[in-house]
């Protein structure tokens, strides 16, 4: 099985003449409420530092999306420690409120698709600064919003000296506990059980304070998936929990599979696909600033049996595909292996 791509997609290109957005839109966040789908982006510029914001788009249909305004509505703070990018939001909703996670840095990555794999910017620091600020570390943040145009900041969540991007929070609570996933690039080696950067999860009692040990839930064991990590906020289904999530081969090209966690202990996997569901096929996946192609959904809505999959190609452009959520689950039963996590 693969996941249907729109054929009209990108469902949303760089805007020209809004210097913020004229190079990149990409990897966007997503809701859909009372007949609305909304998509939050990351965007930038062509200028040299490369700093990265946020867009808002709305659409009926889930397919022609339109920008609610020529601003961004949510872009890096003036001198706090996410001064210099936000980037990939997740969205989830709790009450009348919407928590957005969102990867951070306080410079600007720089041009970094010119640059090796992986490799940012990091300014000249001597060796009495933080490390976060000497190699410019990435670490995840909580925003709250009302509207998705107005923010709050909540402030950081992952540890300071780890890269922990890939944050995504589970959308309720399971036996009075929220859950995120998330993804320290450091936690590698015999001690960690990963020779590659993997899935982790923990628990919290106020998303804010995850005091909870993290537990090991998901590595790269296929061709496809040396390298893994969490995408869009897990769906809610009768078999168990929906997650999707990111494989990067030994070339560095993204790939997108999916599992089924226990709806009771999320910690588990229940069935976990053997091959991938989406890959970078167009030019605009495998052409725009990252070199390597990638498909790399952040946002998913479930519309009656319908999936929308909203996601990023090529660190450049929109894009959404679609599955039916029943031939999903089933196919991630059918295709399924026994993972050695399930087993611990």
């Amino acid at each position: 099985m693969k996941l249907k791509k729109f054929e009209g997609n990108p469902i949303l290109s760089p805007h020209e003449t809004n210097k913020w957005e004229n190079l990149v839109v990409c990897n966007p966040g997503a809701w859909y409420e009372d007949g609305t789908f909304y998509m939050m982006y990351r965007a930038a510029g062509d200028d040299f530092d490369h700093k990265i914001h946020f867009g808002l788009a709305e659409s009926k249909d889930g397919f022609s999306f339109n920008r609610v305004q020529d601003q961004p509505v949510f872009s890096p703070s003036e001198d706090g420690p996410d001064s210099g990018c936000v980037e990939d939001p997740r969205i989830v909703k709790f009450g009348d409120t919407y928590y957005i996670t969102y990867a951070y840095r306080a410079f600007p990555p720089g041009q970094y698709w010119k640059y090796s794999y992986d490799a940012v910017v990091a300014p000249e620091m001597d060796e009495f600064h933080p490390e976060l600020l000497r190699k410019n570390i990435a670490n995840t943040g909580l925003a709250i919003s009302k509207d998705l145009k107005t923010f709050r900041r909540v402030g950081r969540i992952t540890k300071p000296e780890l890269d922990d991007r890939d944050v995504i929070i589970f959308p309720e609570q399971i036996n009075g506990k929220y859950y995120m996933l998330h993804r320290p690039k450091e936690w590698i080696g015999t001690e960690y059980g990963t020779e590659y950067p993997a899935i982790w999860i923990q628990s919290s009692d106020d998303m804010v304070n995850w005091k909870h040990e993290s537990d090991l839930l998901l590595k790269g064991e296929e061709w496809w998936e040396v390298k893994v990590g969490g995408n869009t906020p897990p769906i809610k289904t009768k078999e168990g929990w929906v997650m999707l999530y990111h494989g990067v081969d030994k070339d560095n090209c993204y790939r997108v599979g999916a599992c089924l966690l226990d709806l009771e202990d999320p910690t588990k996997i229940l069935y976990r696909t053997k091959d991938f569901i989406m890959e970078p096929e167009e030019e605009w996946e495998k052409s725009g600033l990252y070199k390597w192609g990638v498909v790399f959904p952040t946002g998913n809505v479930l519309v009656d049996d319908t999936l929308y999959i909203y996601y990023g190609g090529s660190d450049q452009y929109c894009g959404v595909a679609t599955c039916n959520i029943d031939e999903l689950v089933e196919f991630i039963k059918d295709n399924t292996k026994v993972s050695p996590l399930v087993l611990s």
